[in-house]
Order: C-alpha cells, then sequence, then structure tokens
C-alpha cells in the first residue's frame, strides 16, 4: 500500500502543477529509505514540471531541464498539493516543492519506506527499480498468450505471481486477492496449472477491479489520501480483503498467510483447478 491505483490516483490529483515554474525545493529529511540526492536542490528556478507520468508505483515528475524527479510512496506515503499561503508544515513533511502557481507540493511519509529520487530523463529506464519491472498491468500488451507463457513451468502459487513486479507491474496484495476473488481462482493454484482459458480470465479481472479502484479514487485503509486529502473508497466495494470469517454468496471467507502476506479468499467459490 499504496499500489497501482493509488498511484494512479494521485498522478491525476498532481496533473495542476502542470506547466507550473519551480521556485524552491527543501528538503527536510535526507534520507528516507535512501538518501534524497543532494543535486535535486540545484534544479534552477523557473525550470518548468512538464509531464507527470506512472511506471507501477512510481511516480515520474519530467522537468524542462532534461531531469525527472522520481517518487515512490512505499508503505505510507503521500503527496499533497496545498496553497502556499495556507501552507504550515506538518510531522513527517519530507519534501517540499514550491512553484509559481502558489502551490506547495509535500511528501509526507510517516514510516520513510517512500523516496524521492532525481535523474536525467534518458537514465531514469536504467534505474534498477524502473528497469526491473514487467509490463504495465493495464497495459493492452497484457494478455492471456502473455501469462500462460511466463508462468506455465513455475510452481509458484498464482498470488504470489500477481505480487512478482518482474512480470506484472503495479498489483500490490489488496488488489491481488481481489482479482483472484473476481476470476474465481484459488491463491494457491500453482502457476503451471492455469489453463490458457484461466490465464485469459484472471486479465479480465486484473483490468476491471483495477479500473475500478481507480473510478473510487483508491482504498485507504490508514495512510492514503489523493493529493487535496479525499480519501479513497475503493475500501468499500472489498467482496474478500479484511472480510475474513463473513459471507459471500453463503460462502465463509477464510483468512491465511502466504509468503509472509496475508491472503484472503473463498475456498469454496475459489477451488483449485481439478486436473484431468
Amino acid at each position: 500500500m499504496p499500489e497501482l491505483p493509488e498511484v494512479e490516483t494521485t498522478i491525476r490529483g498532481l496533473k495542476p502543477l502542470l506547466g507550473s515554474s519551480i521556485l524552491n525545493i527543501k528538503i527536510h529529511t535526507p534520507k528516507l529509505r535512501f538518501f534524497i540526492p543532494k543535486n535535486i536542490k540545484l534544479i534552477k528556478r523557473n525550470v518548468k514540471i512538464i509531464d507527470i507520468k506512472r511506471r507501477g508505483k512510481f511516480i515520474l515528475i519530467y522537468l524542462s531541464n532534461d531531469y525527472c524527479i522520481l517518487l515512490h510512496l512505499g508503505m505510507s506515503g503521500k503527496l499533497r498539493i496545498i496553497n502556499t499561503s495556507k501552507f504550515k508544515r506538518k510531522k513527517h513533511d519530507h519534501f517540499i516543492l514550491r512553484t509559481n502557481k502558489e502551490q506547495t507540493l509535500v511528501f509526507n511519509d510517516s514510516r520513510r519506506f517512500g523516496f524521492v529520487d532525481y535523474e536525467k530523463i534518458e537514465k531514469t529506464h536504467l534505474k534498477k527499480y524502473i528497469s526491473n519491472l514487467g509490463i504495465e498491468a493495464l497495459s493492452p500488451l497484457l494478455n492471456g498468450g502473455y501469462l500462460f507463457k511466463i508462468i506455465s513451468k513455475t510452481t509458484v502459487p498464482i498470488k504470489q505471481i500477481l505480487l512478482n513486479q518482474k512480470i506484472i507491474a503495479g498489483i500490490g496484495n489488496i488488489y491481488a486477492s481481489e482479482i483472484l476473488f473476481n476470476a474465481k481462482i484459488s491463491p494457491f493454484e500453482r502457476g503451471k496449472d492455469l489453463r490458457a482459458k484461466e490465464c485469459t480470465k484472471l486479465i479480465i479481472s486484473i483490468k476491471k477491479i483495477l479500473i475500478k479502484a481507480i473510478n473510487n479514487g483508491g482504498s485507504t485503509l490508514k495512510d492514503f489520501t489523493s493529493t487535496d486529502g479525499t480519501l479513497g473508497n475503493f475500501q468499500n466495494n472489498f467482496k474478500v480483503y479484511n472480510q475474513q470469517e463473513k459471507k459471500i454468496n453463503g460462502k465463509i471467507i477464510k483468512k491465511t498467510i502466504q509468503y509472509g502476506r496475508s491472503t484472503y479468499y473463498c475456498p469454496e467459490l475459489q477451488k483449485i483447478i481439478k486436473k484431468i
């Protein structure tokens, strides 16, 4: 947390920054997950923000000086845009960027698992955390054939495959449980035991759940808010996540631990595929 829908919601909330010029940057905490590059404070006054994109769970802010600010929200990070005249620094406000449009962009992260990076645009794809990413979860290139080819020989459970950012970029623990329930596929099903039709069904569920979550502003369980402080709403649509021992269609939802992460599922509605 935050996952793809929360990051995408954040990206959309950052769009008012487009075209604005940077006045100054202040770093109040030099080290989050990593040290914030010192040269980020050398950005010249009036460098413009020309584009803002998402790659997996990462936010990329492109600048007119041919550099890019890269951010990862970690477990508890959030970005806020506040009118500069009303801004008062709060606890855990680590990185602050001000623009010529009276906008103050604040990166707040209580647990400090997020990070801020700075790199030439032409080299961003070489960053290890970017270069290792697989195909985007919402890309039209992600289809059943691709997934079937990738997982056809692995004994790893499909839940872990969905969480592997080197295979599909953007899915986290919350949405993996919801996606698998929507596809009626057991989280314990081994990759090599999924047939092509199940892979296609799973891809349909991935896009359906993620798009629905984005349209609901993501999910707010503890920390996540959009750039204007609005809470996400998709948690009100959870079918299985955090719903252990409740019933859905008369069947009990269970919680278990897989590879150190909580998995929520309905054993009777998400049965292991019977092999012929």
